[in-house]
């Protein structure tokens, strides 16, 4: 679908094609439509699928692409006060008892994980010929956002830790949503979660605080301090990865020289998560004017890790940093017979970036990007870059 809109120019299609995969609950597929252009507006609301089904279906990409700004105008105040208590009842009741409710059936019920966005998954739940999501938690959210209420930290981050992933719609529209207030009243309320036993509150918390520093645009950005303080002292003492990994993350989102020390403890940790954190994080704009010696040993072992995405993150590290050492150069050379062809491709992508004339071979024998992957694509323009500049034009 990507590829076929990259290549199309008929923009009507994506108008009609909008209408086709709202009907057919496909939530995904229409948000990747709004993305490139389409137009709900243009369309008759007996054109489009009822609020009410999409709330019903449980997709929070279904319902947000139904309340596209766009056509958001047409939606009264009471439709939209009626669909939150809608999502109320599914989320409070619970799916498979409102599926069993409703059907009758005393089948068991079949749960399948599923992507509802681009970026989030969801459960899937199907009896009786009849297949709900359980993301009425994310759509009570977004609505209520919608109607200007304030749901308080408490009751937001029972409907996330109501699911076990992280990755869950309805996890990340409580945390993006508490991020986005920027007060010192969610801050606290976050805070105090690092020394909760449960693991998945500390991750809640951290990911809150992580996503409130990263969302701050404003100059004067007050939470950067107390955001690095908290992760420097919470990532000395936290034992479970999950939340090791987020508090990791969140460090590498500093530019300042004390993240580096807190990071280096834990680039040969047994986790993968937690060494991808390590090699996402590490940034010679804080040691300028290149990695530090550790800092350089450890990205070194990374590129050479027997996890492929970490072997990846630490070359995508490299690529993008200031320091072009040759040591680095050879290692990402080293990385252009790996196994994993994503991994070749960031090793070509990096050559390029230090003008190394070895990527251009590289990229050769590896052939065209995979139709639809834009990380390819974004790889293997580099190159071509690499070349422009070679050739001085």
């Amino acid at each position: 679908m990507k590829a076929l809109l990259r290549d199309d120019g008929n923009w009507g299609v994506r108008d009609e094609a909008f209408c086709l995969a709202v009907r057919s609950y496909s939530g995904d597929i229409a948000q990747l439509l709004l993305q490139h252009g389409a137009d709900p507006s243009r369309r008759g609301p007996d054109e489009l699928l009822p609020l009410r089904e999409a709330v019903e279906s449980g997709s929070p990409a279904l319902v947000e692409a139904l309340l596209h700004n766009t056509i958001l105008g047409r939606r009264p105040k009471s439709e939209l006060q009626e669909m939150r208590d809608l999502a109320r009842h599914w989320h409070e009741t619970g799916v498979e008892t409102e599926l069993r409710r409703r059907t009758g059936s005393q089948d068991p019920v079949a749960c399948t994980r599923v992507q509802d966005d681009e970026y989030y998954s969801i459960d899937e739940f199907t009896l009786g010929g009849t297949t709900v999501r359980d993301g009425h938690g994310a759509i009570l959210t977004d609505l209520e956002e919608l109607l200007g209420a304030r749901t308080s930290f408490e009751e937001l981050m029972d409907r996330a830790l109501a699911h076990t992933c992280q990755d869950h719609t309805a996890w990340a529209r409580a945390t993006i949503q508490l991020a986005g207030r920027r007060d010192q009243a969610t801050w606290t309320a976050a805070a105090a979660l690092r020394t909760n036993p449960d693991p998945s509150h500390r991750l809640f918390g951290a990911e809150v605080l992580r996503l409130t520093h990263l969302f701050d645009d404003r100059d004067e950005d007050p939470f950067a301090g107390p955001a690095l303080d908290i992760f420097i002292d919470w990532s000395a003492e936290e034992t479970d990865p999950a939340v090791l990994t987020e508090v990791l993350v969140a460090l590498g989102e500093h530019i300042d020289p004390r993240t580096e020390a807190a990071l280096l403890p834990y680039a040969g940790h047994p986790d993968a998560r937690v060494r991808r954190a390590v090699a996402q994080g590490f940034s010679d704009w804080s040691s300028p004017p290149a990695f530090s010696g550790d800092a350089r040993t450890a990205l070194l072992a990374l590129m050479a890790d027997p996890d492929a995405v970490v072997r990846k993150t630490a070359c995508r590290t490299v690529a993008e940093a200031r320091d072009h050492n040759p040591v680095f150069a050879d290692a990402m050379a080293a990385l252009l017979d790996d196994a994993d062809r994503l991994v070749q491709l960031a090793a070509v992508y990096g050559l390029a970036l230090h003008n190394d004339e070895r990527c251009v071979e590289a990229a050769r024998l590896l052939g065209p990007p995979q139709r639809g992957s834009l990380e390819e694509d974004s790889y293997l323009d580099a190159v071509w870059r690499y070349e422009w500049r070679r050739d001085g034009r």
